[in-house]
This record gives structure tokens, C-alpha cells and sequence, in this order.
């Protein structure tokens, strides 16, 4: 198959491939099978130290502060990289772009292994958002490649399993690691799966070079947008601790972040390659979708990170404890998105879902924030599960409606523009729910000094150092105190937990109104690569004007090769996750007959 370009359109060629007819169900999982181990491998060394993050800070010397900078280190390079890397997959290679990015999120997760104060653990946080970025992107843009929107659902499904089998297991393993052996072995666990994967996504998923566009990377669209939101993010972090929000430190971090934007935007209009198009702005379920994402990554980044802090500082759990103590939320999260993606492929219809789920995202924001540190434990689980239930029919399948939506040569930008603003919601939200945490503590810690005096005096000489090491503004590790400051610690972190989930409920509104406007578009049946094989085949039947050279694909070629480069690609690693996901979503063809010419007229 030769490669062809057309009014700037990039076309699948042969070079790498399968090209563009449908896949067969069982193609579609060893495809896949490299890219789920790979999801899962990002996912499990998030989550593998999110409940010892905690003891990691205490054992370096860290603050409230410091506990906030490790997680917000990696989602704030997590989204200033993700459109970076979409942009690129629209570009070149996508399969070398995903192994790239795997191999960059695993090296930092070891090199934070060694870090021996919360300065080098969070630079090497930094590393592992770079990497995370890449695998946010590129995972959903090569689903859109492989799997049409319609029969997406399901598939989606085998994501929400993954991601739950992660987070529910990464914070177990990481807890008994922790609890066993030492924390920074949770930082080396993923590496072994990171090189099983690799090999996979070399073996198992075959994808079309693109050919037909220059590659121009917007070098100044990329660094204005990197300093823009990062330090934009670094004074919501900083804001209210390291000096007032009210100061000239705001005015200038401010006013730089508004003017680097600024001049970000009048790059990205004049770009060739614009890193975030702003023509999609124009596509009414981009920009709903945009507007949900925003606050669905505040719930679901905001929600992982504090309910570690709360079960261990308000409840006193060990990390191998409040690892079960999230299960229901992670039960909830896997759920819904598997039983909803499923509902949606089998019958097409997906809006209802969407906003039955941000309605009880909504409700379970609100509901989080009336717990306490004695909240009964089976009320906290039923709130835990709506809103994790909630997460999962919202997150991914606002990714899907905008796949659905914008044209073929966009999928990589406006994917992770998408996971770009969903991450840019998660860190913003993390870094102001951690410094209204931190307020908060200092103030409840001051309204109950005399009760904290007096139940450290009871203690004699052993009160001293609890004493000094409260005053010093570490984490303490609750579950070590005695019975008396261990209950006055719990119920001021109990309620600054409860508060920052309160503060961030009403973001979840914002999220139901948006979901409420979105168009209820019908779900298409073709993939991505179909669907750029169709304009070259389109523009191969076009008159050629006399003297003009014009390399396309014969009639058809697009249409056969993508079943070619699949009969070798099954090892055993490769079949037994085959195996196990088509147990889990089975092999039902699926009558897509939708009306995808209309679609493809509205889209253009």
C-alpha cells in the first residue's frame, strides 16, 4: 500500500500494518493485550505507593506541603505533556511513541526508589508524569485507531478492569511492601511488567505509519504551555502557605501564567501543528466535554489522593489496611464502567448513562463531605461506591463522544486535549483540596491546643518528644500515638478531610450541566484508520489534473491489508490476556448500522 496525502491528511500505509478493515474481536485483544499490560503497569506504580505515601513523607523529614508537591509534581507534568504527546501521535509513530513513554514512566518510578529527601522524590515524580502523559494519550487514540465508537463500550470496559484491578491492587501490594520490606520497593515493583509489556506492544500491535503530513512540532506553543500552567499550578500550591494569596508574589506569577497563555494562544492560531487546535473549540461536545473533564479530574485525582490521607490520619489504618478500606470506591469505579460500556455497545445509546453518572458523582461529593473519623464504616462504603460508580460511567466515555465526533486527523490532539484538561482539573484540584487541607489542620491544631496539652502532659516524659515532633509540622503516624492525642489528631484530620470534599462538590454540578448539553450524536461504526482509508480511496477516484504526479492506494488496498500482520503476533503472555478479557466481554458481533455519512457531514 503506498502512502498518499491528501489537503493535508495523513493516511495509513503499509510500512508498519494492518490497514483499515475491521478487526476481528480476537484481533482486537492482541492488539490490545500489549497496551492493557502497559495501562496497567502506569496505573500500579501511581497506586503502589499512594497509601505509603504518608509513611514515605514521615521518613523523609516531609510536611503537609511536601505530601501535596510529590502527587503534584507528577499530575502537573502529566498535563503539561499530555497534548504534546497527542499532537505528536498525529503525527508520527504511535507505537513507538507508546513504548517511549512506558519506558520514561517506569525509569522515573526507579529513580524515585533512591530518593533520599522529598526534593529528589518529587523531581523524579516529575520523570514519571512525563512518561504518564504519553500513556493518558496514547492508550485512547490507538482504541480510536483499532475500535469503532459503537462497539468502543465494551472494549472501555477491559479499561475499567485494568484500572481497577490496579488501583484495588496497587495499594494492597504497596501496603505490604511497605509494611514488610521498606516503601522504596514500590517504586522498583512495576519494572519486570514495564519490559513484559514492551516486548508485547512490539509483537501485538501493528499500526499504520502515517504519511502525508510534515512533521512540525510547535516547539513554542509546547514550552508557553508548559510555563503557563505550570506556573499557574505552582502558585495554587503554594498560595496561602508560602505567602498570602493577596501579595506581589500572586501579581507576578499570575500575571506571567496570563501573559505566557496569552501568548500561547496567539502561537497555536498562526501554527502550522498547533499542539491544542483551537478550531475544535468550535465542536459543541468538545467543549462540553472539556468543561465535564475539568471537574471530573478534580473527584477522581482529588478523591485518590486524600481518602490514603484519611484513612490512616483520621482512621488510624495501617497502608495495607486503608488500601481495603478504598475497595468500595474501586469496586463502585469497576462496575459501572464495565456493566455501562457494555450497555452502550450493546445498544448504542450512551447519553442517559452519562448523565445518571454525573448525577451521582454529584451526590457522592456531597456525601463525602459529612464523614468524620468515627463515620460507621459501612455508611462511609455506600458513599464511597456512588462516587466511584459515578467516576466510571463519566471519565472515559467523555473521551469516547469526542472521538466519535471530531475528524480522523485530529483523534491525537483532540483525545489528549481531553486527558489534558481532566489531568490540568485533577492537579489544580489536588494542589488547593492540599493547601485548604493544611490550613485547615493548622487552624483545627490551634482551636484544640489546650485539649492537645493536656492529653500530652498525662504522657510524662514521653509527651516531650510527641510535643516536639507535632510542633515541627511533619505527618504524624497516627496509628503510633497514644489513645488520647491519636483521637484529637484523627478528628482534626477527619474534619479538613471532609471540608476539602465539601469545598469540591460543586464542581461536580458544573460536570451534570455540561453532560446535560452535550449532543446526543449517534455512535459511528468505523475506526479511525477506516475512516482515513476512506478519504484516500476518495481522493484516488478523484479526477488528476493533467501533469500532476499523485501517489495513492489502489481502490480497496487501504481495506486489505489490516487482518495481514496478525498471524505470527500470539506468545503465551500475549494469549493468555486474550483469553482472559474475551471471558470477560465475550465475542458478540455487533450490528452497528447507524447513519455515519450524516455523522462525517456534521463532523466536517
Amino acid at each position: 500500500m503506498t502512502s498518499t496525502s491528501t489537503q493535508g491528511t495523513s493516511v495509513p500505509t503499509a510500512g508498519d500494518t494492518p490497514a483499515a478493515s475491521a478487526m476481528s474481536h480476537r484481533q482486537v485483544l492482541q492488539a490490545l493485550s500489549g497496551l492493557l499490560l502497559g495501562m496497567f503497569v502506569s496505573i500500579l506504580a501511581g497506586t503502589v505507593v499512594s497509601t505509603s505515601l504518608p509513611r514515605i513523607i514521615s521518613d523523609l523529614g516531609g510536611d503537609q506541603t511536601a505530601y501535596t508537591w510529590v502527587v503534584t509534581s507528577t499530575l502537573l507534568a502529566t498535563t503539561v505533556s499530555t497534548p504534546i504527546w497527542g499532537k505528536l501521535a498525529d503525527l508520527v509513530s504511535r507505537k513507538l511513541l507508546i513504548q517511549l513513554s512506558l519506558l520514561v514512566f517506569v525509569l522515573g518510578s526507579a529513580l524515585a526508589g533512591f530518593s533520599q529527601d522529598t526534593g529528589t522524590l518529587i523531581l523524579f515524580r516529575v520523570l514519571q508524569g512525563l512518561g504518564a502523559g504519553g500513556l493518558t494519550a496514547l492508550s485512547q487514540i490507538i482504541m480510536a485507531d483499532i475500535i469503532s465508537p459503537r462497539e468502543r463500550g465494551r472494549y472501555m470496559g477491559l479499561f475499567g478492569g485494568i484500572m481497577a484491578l490496579g488501583t484495588v491492587g496497587g495499594p494492597l501490594i504497596g501496603g505490604l511492601i511497605t509494611d514488610s520490606i521498606g516503601w522504596r520497593w514500590n517504586f522498583f515493583v512495576g519494572a519486570p511488567v514495564a519490559i513484559i509489556a514492551i516486548i508485547l506492544l512490539q509483537k501485538t500491535l501493528h499500526l499504520p505509519k502515517l504519511s502525508g503530513r510534515k512533521v512540525r512540532v510547535d516547539y513554542a506553543g509546547a514550552a508557553l504551555l508548559a510555563g503557563g500552567v505550570s506556573l499557574l499550578l505552582i502558585w495554587v500550591t503554594m498560595g496561602g502557605s508560602q505567602f498570602e494569596w493577596m501579595s506581589w508574589t500572586t501579581l507576578w506569577m499570575v500575571g506571567g501564567a496570563v501573559l505566557m497563555l496569552a501568548a500561547m494562544i496567539i502561537v497555536e492560531v498562526k501554527a502550522a501543528e498547533p499542539i491544542i487546535p483551537l478550531g475544535l473549540f468550535r465542536n459543541r461536545t468538545f467543549t462540553l466535554a472539556v468543561v465535564a473533564s475539568i471537574s471530573v479530574g478534580v473527584a477522581m485525582f482529588g478523591t485518590s489522593v486524600f481518602l490514603s490521607q484519611y484513612m490512616q490520619l483520621a482512621r488510624g489504618a495501617t497502608p495495607t489496611e486503608s488500601g481495603l478500606l478504598t475497595l468500595p470506591m474501586i469496586g463502585g469505579l469497576l462496575v459501572s464502567s464495565t456493566l455501562i460500556g457494555n450497555l452502550i455497545s450493546r445498544f448504542g445509546k450512551w447519553k442517559g448513562y452519562m448523565v445518571l453518572g454525573a448525577a451521582m458523582l454529584t451526590v457522592g461529593m456531597f456525601l463525602m463531605g459529612t464523614i468524620s473519623y468515627d463515620t460507621n464504616y459501612v455508611v462511609l462504603s455506600v458513599y464511597m461506591f456512588v462516587l466511584g460508580a459515578g467516576v466510571g460511567m463519566v471519565m472515559q466515555n467523555l473521551v469516547l463522544i469526542v472521538q466519535n465526533t471530531v475528524a480522523a486527523e485530529q483523534m491525537g490532539a483532540s483525545s489528549a486535549a481531553v486527558s489534558f484538561f481532566r489531568s490540568l482539573g485533577g492537579t489544580i484540584g489536588v494542589s488547593v483540596m492540599g493547601s485548604v487541607l493544611g490550613t485547615s489542620v493548622a487552624n483545627l491544631m490551634i482551636d484544640k491546643a489546650d485539649a492537645l496539652k493536656a492529653a500530652i502532659m498525662k504522657l510524662g516524659e514521653g509527651g516531650a518528644q510527641i510535643a516536639q515532633a507535632m510542633q515541627s509540622g511533619t505527618i504524624p503516624k497516627v496509628s503510633e500515638l497514644p489513645h488520647g492525642v491519636r483521637i484529637i489528631v484523627e478528628s482534626i484530620y477527619g474534619q479538613s478531610v471532609a471540608e476539602i470534599f465539601l469545598i469540591a462538590s460543586p464542581l461536580a454540578l458544573v460536570t451534570l450541566i455540561a453532560v446535560a448539553f452535550l449532543p446526543n450524536m449517534p455512535l459511528g461504526s468505523k475506526t479511525t484508520l477506516q475512516r482515513l482509508a476512506e478519504k484516500t480511496d476518495a481522493a484516488s477516484a478523484a479526477p488528476v489534473p493533467a501533469g500532476a504526479h499523485v501517489a495513492v492506494a489502489a481502490s480497496g488496498a487501504s481495506a486489505a491489508g489490516f487482518a495481514v500482520a496478525h498471524g505470527n503476533a500470539a506468545e503465551h503472555a500475549e494469549e493468555t490476556l486474550v483469553d482472559v478479557a474475551d471471558a470477560m466481554i465475550g465475542a458478540r458481533p455487533l450490528d452497528a448500522d447507524l447513519a455515519d455519512t450524516a455523522r462525517d457531514e456534521n463532523r466536517d
